[in-house]
């Protein structure tokens, strides 16, 4: 018996070991982020990486659009606010060169030095110089918190040359890229022989790996591989966006997110955590709604696909929880479907779960595939918010005149504000300008123009640039809590069909946490208003912000274009703090049970008889021991 206390005694004490779950931080650029499926269909693999690890591994992806080596280290939104999460025992993943390239393989801060140019992407790197510095910080300052690098070469640009891909989609730019020379000058369209490498960014990570002895994954060669392996239209057609050579959707994130899970495996990193020949996929593994107030009905999107199923041709029956519905169409919506396949490889599916709020309070259900040999259950949670009560409050900046708002009810207006943009004029975007239907606003309404600093959109941008944007918030009044349920405005280039935007919320000033809520990553169409509109669930105690912006681009080098806007407009309730009751905390959720034998040998499951060990750990840090006999 003391053997036995002594025993548990030491299970307690090592709880803090055994209940640490490493994590897998993955930080990059675009190709790598998380996106919201309701706003486009662009995936990054980063986002669908979690399916190929056990329970044990969490991922923590961090992937961020438009970040260059430079940028992700130099902001203080991203690698500092990463650093923070990093444990002892974790993995960082470490991917750029995409927007390393900015400026023809050129420094960004080196030229505007030089040149007196303010306006160049600072973003830009030299594949032997800046860019090889900022990945050795990383490294270093990774190990330095006791976590391992992993260095993996960005994946390739789909661009292809006959069933090859040209050398500047591998991110080779050896066939043209730009030198500054000491007096300022600028030459482009340099060109050095294919077997020299110095403007190779992923033969400068290789390089670093060497010199630092840090794990290396040529994802370059692997997605290169991956691409030729579909032929170009095939990879346009199943793995890629419309008219986007860059950003994956769905599919081809999850192969690309394969690959590096394989390849992890192959070097025996977390080799006993990997699911690497897993035989259906499912992502995400757990699927969690967030908030939503009653009569709201929130749609989230699970892909499945499978590979070497057995029977080798059958389906895989898809079933929903009470409380969620199934469609494979968004539109007809059912409790259970079916999935055929044959060949032992099912296509990849979208799956949309549908939940309607209907009371206050957390739902929980599953979602349940199987075709008899191979089952996944994917957890499905949706909390309600009855929002009853309270004082309205309407914030909107028409935008027609000036940048003045208008503000009814208790809350304070954050007065619009610029970086790396102004206000050209307020006029229509164009004669004919056209309105959505419906929305009460037609042609010849003047809007607010915004233009680039400079007046200059500078060319090969594809993504958001993290320092230019517009802004607007509300701040929640002191002594209220403040419920933000709707964000809309109106959006439109003018001058040509190249503008291009994203629009994020934060309730952190430096948007280390933020969300889409539009994706117009896609030319727009000149002078035509988007209406942008998101039903958002967000409480602000008092004092605190809510931030809105919009981050513009242009597809190709353009001066006098802009970006309109109209009707900015902020929606909620306040209600007042001392109105507002303290509810109950849930219980803390049971997250592992492991089984002993009186000895301390780990079962697999509870002994069908005689004396064990249970050990149960819960989300809120608890671990309890308990002897128990059958």
């Amino acid at each position: 018996m003391k053997k036995l206390h002594i025993f548990i005694a030491s299970l307690l004490a090592m709880s803090s070991v055994w209940t640490t779950a490493q994590t897998v931080h993955t930080i990059g650029d675009s190709t790598m982020a998380d996106y919201n499926e309701s706003t486009t269909d662009q995936r990054g693999w980063g986002q669908m990486f979690q399916q190929f690890f056990d329970e044990t591994i969490t991922v923590n992806n961090r992937g961020k659009s438009g970040a260059s080596s430079k940028s992700f280290y130099e902001e203080s939104a991203y690698w500092l606010s990463v650093k923070k999460q990093i444990a002892e025992g974790d993995y960082v993943i470490i991917q750029f060169a995409h927007n390393d390239e900015k400026n023809g393989g050129m420094d960004g801060d080196s030229v505007r030095a030089k040149t007196g140019d303010m306006t160049v992407d600072y973003r830009g790197t030299t594949p032997q110089g800046t860019y090889k510095e900022y990945l050795r910080r990383y490294v270093n300052e990774t190990r330095a918190l006791g976590a391992t690098p992993i260095l993996v070469s960005s994946m390739c640009r789909k661009y292809f040359s006959g069933n090859t891909i040209r050398r500047n989609g591998r991110h080779d730019l050896g066939d043209s890229f730009s030198i500054l020379q000491d007096d300022g000058t600028i030459t482009t369209g340099n060109k050095v022989p294919e077997t020299d490498r110095s403007m190779d960014y992923p033969y400068a990570m290789k390089q670093v790996a060497e010199e630092m002895d840090v794990p290396f994954i040529d994802l370059t060669t692997k997605s290169a591989e991956l691409y030729i392996s579909y032929g170009e239209a095939a990879c346009s057609e199943l793995l890629f966006g419309k008219n986007d050579n860059t950003h994956p959707i769905a599919l081809g994130a999850t192969l690309i997110a394969r690959i590096v899970a394989q390849e992890m495996a192959a070097q025996n990193i977390l080799a006993d955590h990997i699911r690497q020949n897993a035989d259906l996929l499912v992502n995400p593994v757990s699927l969690d709604f967030g908030k939503a107030y009653i009569g709201q009905q929130l749609v989230r999107e699970v892909s499945v696909s499978g590979f070497d199923l057995a029977p080798a041709d059958g389906s895989l029956s898809v079933t929903a929880s009470d409380g969620f519905l199934i469609s494979l169409d968004k539109k007809d919506y059912t409790s259970s479907l079916s999935l055929d396949y044959t060949g032992g490889n099912l296509t990849y599916t979208r799956i949309y779960v549908q939940a309607t709020v209907a009371v206050a309070g957390v739902v929980s259900g599953t979602l349940a595939l199987s075709n008899g040999n191979h089952s996944k259950s994917i957890p499905l949670t949706c909390e309600g918010v009855d929002l009853a009560g309270g004082e309205e409050v309407l914030l909107q900046w028409p935008l027609a005149e000036n940048d003045s708002y208008q503000l009814t009810g208790p809350a304070i207006a954050v007065p619009q504000s610029w970086s790396e943009m102004s206000v050209q004029r307020y006029a229509s975007p164009n004669a004919n300008t056209i309105w959505p239907e419906g929305c009460g606003l037609v042609n010849g309404q003047k809007t607010q123009r915004n233009l680039i600093v400079g007046e200059k959109w500078p060319a090969g941008e594809i993504d958001e640039v993290s320092t230019r944007y517009i802004q607007f918030g509300i701040t929640a009044s002191e002594g209220t809590v403040l419920h933000i349920d709707s964000i809309g405005l109106y959006v439109c280039g003018a001058g040509g069909n190249g503008m291009r935007c994203r629009v994020s919320y934060s309730t952190n000033d430096d948007f280390s946490e933020a969300v889409s809520i539009a994706e117009l990553t896609s030319s727009m169409v000149a002078n035509t208003m988007y209406v942008v509109s998101a039903q958002p669930v967000l409480e602000l105690s008092e004092g605190e912000t809510l931030l809105l912006r919009i981050y513009p681009w242009y597809s190709s080098e353009a001066t006098g274009k802009t970006i309109c806007l109209s009707h900015v407009t902020l929606h909620g309730v306040a209600e007042s703090v001392s109105s507002i009751q303290e509810t109950n905390a849930t219980d803390a959720r049971l997250l592992q049970t492991i089984y002993y034998d009186i000895c301390g040998v780990q079962l697999h499951s509870a002994p069908e008889s005689g004396i064990y060990l249970e050990k149960n750990c819960y989300s809120d840090g608890r671990v309890s021991v308990l002897k128990k006999l059958k």
